[in-house]
């Protein structure tokens, strides 16, 4: 299978996983959000070993650490996917389903936003008229919130980045998460054995069921991580951009439908301005890669007359 297909079959598997997630975090309670995330930073290391061990594949690395920057990028990465999952993660058990969606919603004009200031990219007409009413949509989410949408706000830039570091460290996908779940593990389990120490954990005083549940949610979150990471390196930033619309299209199902979250008329029009900027800015990029793919056709055929 070429690299590109195989890479959107990665891309779409991880966001529909991660679309569905708001399902299974419920299932954690009593346990808090930095708890279950803890536990998902330990058990997604011992997934990846396991991987790893299944493969017999360690020579990377010793390859890995001779290079400092990619290291450095991988710890950047973690933290950075820290600070998604504990937000999203608390969004989702405190009743905010809904606002978790808009983050991964506006993600890809997070995403065009920092082509223009870290890449020093120029913004086509269509890709302006999407950024503003990205912008608009914002404010006036933030009138019907009463607050500015931060958690919205935090899941799109932490997780934009993120994605724009793994692409930039272009680890290969098991090996990248390797590193980042290594460099979070001894905190992670400081804290649980903390909380168990201190009476105050839940995995061992709510039943096997919810053990298995907690350890279950490291397995499930670094199957699609690893997904991500084999789609990032193989896939286009602005495909990538396309498919991400599957994770928050599910989340926002499931806070609507299945969590019956409010969704008074302003914040109905919120969305649809969100949306509205997503139809102009995909058929921009749609109508973009049709015409660069005419151009290289054109080419091509010039070339074979030629020659």
């Amino acid at each position: 299978m070429p690299d590109l297909r195989r890479g959107v079959l990665f891309g779409i598997a991880a966001y529909t996983l991660w679309g569905l997630f708001p399902l299974y975090w419920p299932l954690l309670k009593p346990s808090g959000a930095v708890e279950i995330l803890a536990h998902r930073m330990v058990w997604s290391l011992v997934v990846v070993a396991a991987v790893l061990a299944v493969r017999r594949h360690w020579s990377w690395f010793r390859s890995l650490v001779r290079q400092p920057a990619k290291l450095g990028l991988l710890v950047l990465a973690a933290a950075l996917v820290t600070v998604n999952w504990g937000v999203y993660i608390y969004a989702v058990n405190s009743g905010h389903v809904v606002e978790s969606a808009l983050g991964y919603f506006i993600n890809p004009l997070v995403n065009v936003l920092f082509g223009v200031v870290l890449l020093r990219e120029r913004l086509r007409p269509l890709q302006w008229a999407a950024v503003g009413f990205g912008a608009l949509a914002v404010v006036v989410l933030t009138v019907d919130y009463g607050r500015l949408p931060w958690i919205a706000l935090t899941l799109a830039v932490s997780f934009g980045v993120y994605g724009l570091v793994k692409k930039r460290a272009n680890v290969a996908a098991t090996e990248g998460l390797a590193i980042e779940t290594l460099v979070l593990f001894l905190p992670a389990l400081g804290y649980i054995l903390f909380l168990q120490t201190g009476g105050q954990g839940t995995f061992a005083g709510q039943g096997l069921g919810h053990a298995l549940l907690l350890i279950g949610g490291g397995v499930a979150t670094a199957v699609p991580l690893i997904w991500f990471g084999a789609a990032a390196i193989r896939v286009p930033l602005s495909t990538m951009g396309l498919l991400q619309y599957i994770a928050p299209v599910l989340q926002f199902a499931c806070g609507v439908l299945i969590a019956k979250e409010t969704m008074p008329s302003s914040r109905w029009i919120g969305f649809s301005i969100v949306w509205l900027a997503l139809a102009i800015f995909t058929y921009d990029s749609i109508r973009t890669a049709r015409a660069a793919r005419r151009v290289r056709l054109s080419a091509r055929t010039l070339d074979h007359v030629v020659t």
